[in-house]
This record gives C-alpha cells, structure tokens and sequence, in this order.
C-alpha cells in the first residue's frame, strides 16, 4: 500500500510536480480582483485545458503560504 505525505516545503513540492511535468495552475473564474483564486497542479493528459490557467510559480507559492495550505502527495500509487 502507498503512504501518503503532507508537505508545505517548497522545494518538495515543486520537485515533486516537475517530475510528474505538473504546472501550477489556478482554476479559471474562482479568483476576483487581484485574487487568482483556487490553486491546483496541472498534470499533462489530465481535463484541465479548459478550467485550468497556469501561473508562476512564486504567485502559486504566494498563494499557497497565505492561506497555510500544504500538500498531501504520495510519491507512487498503489
């Protein structure tokens, strides 16, 4: 079985989504003024061309630390 990890370390986390060719993203239309609004990682081949707007990722890590969100991860599935 997969052990799942939570982290708020940013080399960590974007290591671990530039190996899996992840970017970080922000969901279209959640965000208002000066706001981006919700924050994912858009992993290639998955539905997120439509929903999904990449962004820096110092504005995602911004975002990420102001709203003390860490990432729950597992470095390989079950």
């Amino acid at each position: 079985m997969a052990s799942s990890k939570t982290t708020q370390d940013h080399e960590e986390i974007r290591r671990w989504a530039e190996e899996r060719r992840a970017h970080p993203a922000c969901v279209k239309g959640t965000g208002g003024e000066g706001d981006i609004g919700m924050l994912r990682l858009d992993f290639p081949g998955y539905s997120g061309e439509e929903s999904l707007q990449h962004i820096s990722w110092e504005d995602w890590f911004d975002k990420f630390d102001e709203r003390n969100l860490a990432l729950l991860f597992q470095e390989e599935t079950a």
